[in-house]
C-alpha cells in the first residue's frame, strides 16, 4: 500500500471512530438533557437501560469491525465497573482480541527489517503459521540457530511480531480517542462523573507499554527475578539478540494450560491444589514484590508438571500488562485486606477512602450500613456456597443499597483498574479449578502476616504522634500572635471565589427559566395563530427556537 494510501485509510478510520461517537453524543444530549428539561425525565430514564445496551452492542460491533486499539478499548469499558453502568460492561465482556492473522510475508519482512538480517539466519527455523494472532501483534514457534543456541542455553523458542502499521492505527485511534474525550468534558452528566481525558491518557500510556516489546522484555525479566528463589514459579527467558520495540524472542515454555482440568489431572495434578497455588502467587505479587501480572488469564498461564513436592509450577508469559502497587495503594490495600478478613464495615471504608476509590466527602453512614448487612448474609462465603443462595436475595440486596452505592462519589486511581482486572480474572480461574474454593481462605494468611506487621509498627506510629502532636503545640502560641496581628493589620482576607460562582449558578437557572416561559408562550401563541393568520404564527414558533436555545444554554460557563 502507498503512503497516500494509508494516509487515506487512516483518515477513513479517524472519521468513522468520531461520526459513531457524535451519533452517540446526539442520542445522550436528546434523552439526558433536552428530555428532562422538558419534564419528560421519566421517559429517559425508563428507556436508560435498554440504551445503553444497544450502545454497547453497536460499539462491539464497530470494535471487532476495526480491530487495533477499538477492541482494546471495548475491554478497558468492560472493566470501568466504576464510572459505567453494567448494561454496557455486560455486553462488553466477551469481546474478545481475537482477528484474523496477518499473511507470513508481511510479517517476515516486518521481522527482518527490525533484526537487520534475514529470518533464515536469525533462526534455523521459523514456522509461518503462527500460534496465536491478536491485534496487536502474533506469534509464531521457532527453533534458534547454532550459535545463539550456544550462547544463550536455549533451542525452542517463540517470536513475537508486531502487526505492520500498527503504530500508525494506535496513533490515529488515540488522536480521536483524545478528541471524544474533549467532548466528554461538556457533557455535564459524564464530566461530574468521571474525568475522561484522564482515563484516555490512562489507557494510552497502557496501551503504548504494551506495543513497546523491549518494555515487555524488562518487565518479564524483574518478574524472574521476583521469584528466583520460589520453585513455584517460572517465566521465560528474553533471547535479547533476538529482540527489538516489534520483536520478542523468548524461550518456549508451553505446557498445560491452567483451565484444562483434564490434563491437569491426567498429569496426575489436582487442580484444586493449582487453584491454591495460583491464588497464593497473586497475593504474593501484591503485597510482597508489589509487581502484579494484570493479564493473568488462561492462555497466560501454564502449568507444568516439575519432580517437586507440590508436583508442579506456575508458568507465566506476556507481560505486556503489569500493575505496579505504589507505597499508598499498598497501605490501602492492607487495610482492605485486614478489613474484609474481619468482617470490620468501618474498616472496608476507611481503606476505600486510603485508596482514594471513595472521595474522603462521601456520606460513608449508608454505606457502612449495606456493608454491614452484605458480611452479615453473605460474609465468609466461598463461590460454591453463593451459587447456591437463592437470585431473589442478591436481587433485594442490589434494590436496597444499588442506588446509594450508585450515588457515592467513586474512582479508581492509576494502577487500581489493573489491579481489579488481575483479581477478578484470579478469582474466576480458581473458582473453576475448584468449585468449593474460598477466597477469604486464601486471604487469612496474608491478613494475619499484615496484622502482625501492624502491631509491630504500633509503638513506633504512637511515638511518632506524640512527637508530632508536641511540636504541633510547641508552634501553636506563635501561630495565634501571628494571627491577632494580621487581624490588627487589617490584611486578613476572605476568599469569596465560590459563593460568587454559587451566585452566578443561581443567575444563570433564572435565566433559563425566564427563557422557557417565553418559549412556551411563544410556543402555544404561534400554534394557536397558526390557523388564523398564517404568517404571524409560522413566524412566531420559528422565533421560539431563539429563546429554546437560550433555556437551554443559559449561563453555561466553561468548566
Amino acid at each position: 500500500m502507498t503512503e497516500a494510501a494509508a494516509q487515506g485509510v487512516h483518515r477513513a478510520r479517524y472519521r468513522r471512530i468520531l461520526s459513531f461517537a457524535s451519533r452517540e453524543f446526539v442520542k445522550i444530549w436528546w434523552f439526558e438533557l433536552v428530555l428532562p428539561r422538558f419534564g419528560l425525565g421519566r421517559i429517559s430514564e425508563r428507556t436508560r437501560p435498554q440504551r445503553m445496551q444497544r450502545f454497547a452492542r453497536r460499539f462491539h460491533a464497530l470494535a471487532v469491525e476495526l480491530g487495533g486499539l477499538m477492541i482494546k478499548v471495548g475491554q478497558f469499558m468492560s472493566s470501568r465497573l466504576d464510572v459505567l453502568p453494567p448494561e454496557i460492561t455486560s455486553e462488553l465482556e466477551g469481546l474478545q482480541d481475537e482477528v484474523p492473522a496477518v499473511p507470513t510475508p508481511q510479517i517476515r519482512a516486518l521481522a527482518e527489517a527490525e533484526l537487520g538480517i534475514p529470518l533464515d539466519r536469525a533462526y534455523a527455523w521459523f514456522d509461518d503459521t503462527p500460534v496465536a494472532a491478536a491485534s496487536l501483534g502474533q506469534v509464531h514457534r521457532a527453533r534458534l540457530s547454532a550459535l545463539d543456541a550456544q550462547d544463550t542455553g536455549l533451542d525452542e523458542v517463540v517470536v513475537k511480531v508486531q502487526r505492520p502499521g500498527i503504530d500508525e492505527i494506535v496513533a490515529v485511534d488515540l488522536a480521536a480517542l483524545r478528541r471524544v474525550a474533549r467532548w466528554l468534558t461538556r457533557v455535564r452528566i459524564v464530566a461530574d462523573r468521571v474525568d475522561a481525558p484522564a482515563l484516555v491518557e490512562e489507557f494510552a500510556a497502557t496501551s503504548l507499554e504494551e506495543i513497546d516489546y523491549l518494555h515487555e522484555a524488562r518487565s518479564a525479566e524483574r518478574f524472574r527475578e521476583n521469584f528466583a528463589d520460589d520453585p513455584r514459579v517460572a517465566a521465560p527467558d528474553i533471547v535479547w539478540e533476538r529482540t527489538t520495540r516489534r520483536v520478542l524472542t523468548l524461550s518456549d515454555v508451553t505446557a498445560i494450560k491452567i483451565n484444562d482440568t483434564d490434563a491437569l489431572r491426567a498429569a496426575g495434578i489436582d487442580p484444586s491444589a493449582v487453584a491454591d497455588a495460583f491464588a497464593e502467587v497473586m497475593f504474593d505479587q501484591v503485597f510482597t514484590h508489589r509487581f502484579v501480572h494484570a493479564d493473568p488469564h488462561p492462555g497466560n498461564i501454564f502449568v507444568t508438571p516439575v519432580p517437586t513436592e507440590a508436583g508442579f509450577r506456575l508458568t507465566f508469559i506476556d507481560f505486556g500488562m503489569m500493575a505496579e502497587v505504589p507505597d499508598n495503594l499498598r497501605e490501602g490495600l492492607r487495610m482492605l485486606l485486614i478489613a474484609v478478613t474481619a468482617r470490620d464495615s468501618r474498616g472496608l471504608v476507611a481503606a476505600a477512602q486510603e485508596i482514594g476509590v471513595l472521595l474522603p466527602s462521601a456520606d460513608t453512614a449508608e454505606l457502612e450500613r449495606a456493608l454491614t448487612a452484605l458480611f452479615a448474609r453473605f460474609g465468609g462465603m466461598g463461590f460454591a456456597e453463593l451459587s447456591r443462595v437463592d437470585p431473589r436475595e442478591f436481587r433485594d440486596f442490589g434494590e436496597e443499597f444499588g442506588d446509594m452505592v450508585r450515588r457515592l462519589p467513586l474512582q479508581l486511581p492509576e494502577n487500581m483498574l489493573l489491579l481489579i482486572r488481575a483479581v477478578s480474572l484470579t478469582s474466576g480461574m480458581c473458582s473453576g479449578l475448584d468449585p468449593a474454593f474460598n477466597v477469604w481462605d486464601a486471604a487469612e494468611p496474608y491478613a494475619a502476616r499484615l496484622l502482625r506487621d501492624e502491631s509491630g509498627n504500633l509503638m513506633q506510629d504512637m511515638a511518632e504522634q506524640a512527637m508530632a502532636n508536641a511540636a504541633t503545640t510547641w508552634r501553636l502560641p506563635g501561630r495565634i500572635d501571628r494571627i491577632i496581628t494580621r487581624i490588627d493589620d487589617g490584611t486578613v482576607s476572605f476568599d469569596t471565589s465560590r459563593l460568587e460562582r454559587r451566585l452566578d449558578r443561581l443567575e444563570g437557572i433564572a435565566r433559563r427559566i425566564a427563557s422557557g416561559v417565553l418559549f412556551a408562550a411563544m410556543l402555544v401563541g404561534g400554534a394557536l395563530l397558526v390557523a388564523a393568520v398564517p404568517p404571524l404564527g409560522i413566524t412566531l414558533l420559528c422565533v421560539s427556537v431563539l429563546p429554546l436555545l437560550g433555556a437551554l444554554f443559559a449561563g453555561r460557563r466553561p468548566r
